[in-house]
């Protein structure tokens, strides 16, 4: 499905402990988040691990890469740090008759900012890839993660794939009975985006009825609030000989770059 992002290996990263991966990749937001602007030695030896580690889980560069593109929009909103950041003039741009001042401060830190999220991501992207998602609820509840962002999680991952086909089946539907009209110049702008509006009206009114009769389901089958599920087995000494050179590594950088 293509909302399912597991990939299936045998690579070391796939066969890590859920729990060790996600403390290790959240240890390495961290790390990076804490990371100075404009540290670039630090930030070349964090994209160096996570090349190493995309070499190991066998995903490939472009499929990681991909994927981690999801995120650019979202990292060139920072895109106004250039003109606010204060520091030495480095470009001046007339808007309107102003001038809009650009610092290389601010260009540092917006491209620090862009190479924060971009490894950021990569390293989520490698997490989700090489665990199946019911491995890393288990995992979540095992760390003492509140129950209820646990369900949340869950139920949204879950519910996607519902809403996602029940759509498909509507645009099934829509093709089936809009031939004729398409054909009688039916099918122009207007008419799309009012068939497109009632569809998305009519989805949203299906995704609640539909809710409601899972949930009611879920009660009269005694569900609590939280997912039952088997004791999740003892951490290997493997798992832990793996993950301790990657933390360590980690710490080593913030305490040599800040040395």
């Amino acid at each position: 499905h293509a909302l399912d992002s597991h990939r299936p290996g045998g690579s070391v990263v796939h066969r890590l402990d859920g729990r060790v991966k996600l403390v290790l990749t959240a240890l390495f937001v961290v790390t990076t988040a804490l990371t100075p602007d404009g540290a670039w030695s630090a930030y070349g030896l964090l994209a160096g691990i996570t090349l190493g580690v995309v070499i190991v889980s066998r995903l490939g560069w472009g499929f990681v890469q991909r994927r981690a593109l999801v995120a650019a929009p979202f990292a060139l909103a920072a895109v106004s740090i250039v003109f606010t950041t204060p520091g030495r003039v480095w470009l001046t741009i007339p808007v309107l008759g102003w001038n809009v001042v650009a610092t290389d401060a601010g260009l540092v830190r917006f491209a620090s900012i862009l190479l924060k999220s971009w490894l950021s991501v990569q390293m989520a992207v490698i997490l989700t890839a090489s665990t199946p998602f019911q491995a890393l609820l288990r995992a979540m509840r095992s760390l003492r993660v509140p129950p209820i962002l646990v369900a949340i999680a869950g139920f949204a991952y879950r519910y996607l794939f519902v809403i996602g086909d029940e759509a498909l089946r509507m645009m099934r539907a829509r093709a089936a009975r809009s031939g004729a009209a398409e054909g009688q110049g039916g099918g122009n702008v207007l008419w799309r985006a009012r068939v497109t509006g009632g569809m998305a009206g009519n989805l949203f009114l299906r995704s609640i009825e539909r809710s409601e009769r899972i949930y009611d389901a879920m009660l009269a089958r005694g569900y609590d609030g939280e997912v039952r599920s088997l004791r999740s087995p003892v951490v290997r000494p493997a798992d832990v000989l793996v993950a301790l050179p990657f933390a360590l590594a980690l710490v080593a950088i913030q305490v040599w770059i800040r040395w």
